[in-house]
């Protein structure tokens, strides 16, 4: 069992997670996904700029 008010600590802890995650979720999926995919893009380039300026070797 919990002592003190720890029950309640742990649950607003709880609740500022969920609510970051509410938010990460908002806004239209599509453009989400895109933007996604556009970051994963921009690090695929530079990965392989990446190894071409080492002679390809990781």
């Amino acid at each position: 069992m919990t002592r003190g008010n720890q029950r309640e600590k742990d649950r607003e802890k709880a609740q500022k997670k969920s609510a970051a995650q509410k938010k990460k979720m908002e806004g239209d999926p599509r453009k989400r996904l895109e933007e996604q995919a556009a970051i994963m893009r921009q690090k695929q380039k530079e990965a392989e700029e990446r190894l071409a300026s080492t002679g390809g070797k990781k």
